[in-house]
């Protein structure tokens, strides 16, 4: 297994890409820390399934977008399961607004839980490693291939391309203590997000058949598998990188 003995923490793990990030790591031998915010009936199925592949797996109800609530986050990870050698920054929010209608409430929702999150995460998690004298570490950020622009989403656009630069910075300025930071930029994928909002049914309908690697949807499994590599020793000389996992809709 390629987790065995790690620790992960992963937020937004109640369903979607989040939940199947869960459910791989543990496959791979990780106890899980499933950090969820408003249903607990589906954060307690994921729990359900990493005890399953025989692995530990411990709840925690967060609201990201609230600082010290992050940090009591990872404190309790750290108290119950010990510093995670892992973190994936996955939660994210999506709520579509036409630019010319957009408040100042919207913005600030959406960054704070698309961007700030992940940083304020990042900086508990590295502290909690670094206190704990452990060399090394993966964080995993969430990005989305809307960094090229997304109508009706310009606030969300703003925030994963903010991801992407966060990134960057942060493998600078954690290279010295051997903790990797990448992220993620998924395609459409399978799925409420590309439908939460959008009033359009066959825009996702164009949008999948424009997708050149077989005209369909990701699956979250597809997103979690390359959690997996970015979270274990294949990925040793990876830091500050996007992958981006999308069937080739679209090439950086």
């Amino acid at each position: 297994m390629k987790l065995a003995g790690k620790v992960a923490l992963v937020t937004g793990a109640q369903q979607g890409i989040g939940a199947a990030i869960a459910r791989a790591l543990a496959g791979e031998g990780a106890n899980v820390a499933v950090s969820w915010l408003d249903d607990r009936p589906a954060a307690e199925a994921v729990a359900r399934d990493i005890a399953q592949t025989g692995r530990q797996a411990y709840l925690l109800k967060t609201d990201v977008s609230k600082v010290p609530e992050i940090e009591a986050m990872v404190a309790e990870t750290v108290k119950v399961l010990g510093p995670p050698d892992i973190l994936v920054n996955n939660a994210g929010v999506y709520p579509r607004v036409p630019l010319l209608e957009m408040k100042e409430s919207d913005w600030d929702y959406l960054m704070d839980i698309n961007l700030k999150a992940g940083c304020f995460a990042t900086i508990a998690v590295a502290r909690a490693l670094i206190a704990a004298g452990r060399k090394g570490g993966s964080i995993i950020n969430l990005s989305s291939q809307a960094v090229r622009g997304a109508v009706r989403g310009v606030h969300y656009s703003a925030s994963k391309g903010g991801v992407v630069s966060m990134t960057r910075a942060m493998a600078l300025e954690l290279a010295p203590h051997s903790i990797r930071v990448n992220a993620i930029a998924p395609g459409l994928t399978d799925t409420a997000q590309p439908r939460y909002g959008n009033t359009d049914p066959e825009l996702v309908e164009m949008a999948r058949a424009n997708i050149p690697l077989g005209g369909k949807l990701l699956t979250p499994g597809q997103i979690a598998r390359t959690a997996v590599f970015l979270a274990s020793d294949d990925s040793d000389a990876t830091t500050g990188q996007v992958l981006h996992v999308n069937g080739g809709a679209y090439m950086p």
